[in-house]
């Protein structure tokens, strides 16, 4: 593997588990040097062993505690060149009818609010890095925001809006005339620890996996590292000129429909 990301500094939200870690393992493999938040410091200990990245404990929808993050990031590194909006949630979510307020709060707080203040606090840094303002902000969304799920409707909402997000922040970073990129990926589902565990614990592991690679017409789920590879392209001077766009990486699945 190369080292396309020699010398930039990098920030994942979310980086304890599931994509955000394997962005972590995949980012500093190119030569980042990553700083990853969260709140599970056990687990954010296995990941720093692993990739010998910095763990530093923090809730995205905690906007008095952005600051003090920033300012330790670029005390320690004097710059920030990369930031991955990754931190997302389910918890609390339902359809329509039956989702408490306290659920839907929780779901947009942590994947629309917390996203947002990700990419503002990422491009007020990028802003004054030493050689000017240069930068990539992604941000991590969901083929579901353009395929709803009738049971899980805050996230689909927040997994729509984020896209907007990443429009109307890129479009501000170009007439701002900074050199900083702000894009949406878009995963199907993906294999990660979590969906394997699920698996693995219903009453028909064998249908369940079935159920879930059905999703996709290439009949099988994303890896992780096939994500982190996207953000580690989108992260790189590669895509220097790509920005305000929706990457979709689903295996077909928002693709289209077959014909009756």
């Amino acid at each position: 593997m190369g080292k396309r990301l020699e010398g930039k500094v990098a920030l994942i939200t979310g980086g304890t588990s599931g994509i955000g870690a394997g962005t972590v393992e995949r980012l500093a493999a190119e030569g980042a040097k990553v700083i990853f938040t969260g709140s599970n410091a056990a687990a954010a200990e296995k990941v720093c062993a692993a990739t010998g990245a910095q763990f530093i404990r923090h809730d995205v929808c905690d906007a008095e505690a952005w600051n003090a993050l920033m300012a330790q990031i670029l005390e320690k590194h004097g710059r920030l060149d990369i930031a991955f909006a990754n931190a997302g949630t389910e918890s609390g979510d339902s359809n329509i009818e039956d989702i408490t307020i306290e659920g839907w709060n929780n779901v947009i707080g942590v994947n629309q609010t917390g996203a947002m203040l990700t990419v503002q606090h990422a491009m007020r840094a990028m802003a004054r890095n030493p050689q000017g303002p240069t930068g990539s902000i992604i941000v991590n969304s969901s083929m579901n925001a353009h395929r709803a799920m009738g049971n899980f409707v805050a996230y689909s909402v927040s997994k729509a809006a984020v896209i907007a997000l990443v429009k109307a922040a890129a479009v501000h970073a170009g007439n701002s005339k900074y050199q900083i990129r702000v894009n949406a990926i878009l995963p199907g589902v993906v294999e990660t620890a979590l969906i394997s565990n699920l698996i693995e614990k219903s009453e028909d592991p064998a249908a369940t996996r079935s159920a879930y690679e059905s999703l996709s017409p290439m009949g099988r789920m994303a890896k992780v590292e096939e994500i982190a590879g996207l953000v580690a392209w989108l992260s790189s001077d590669e895509a220097k000129f790509s920005s305000g766009s929706e990457f979709t990486m689903d295996g077909a699945s928002t693709a289209g429909m077959n014909g009756v």
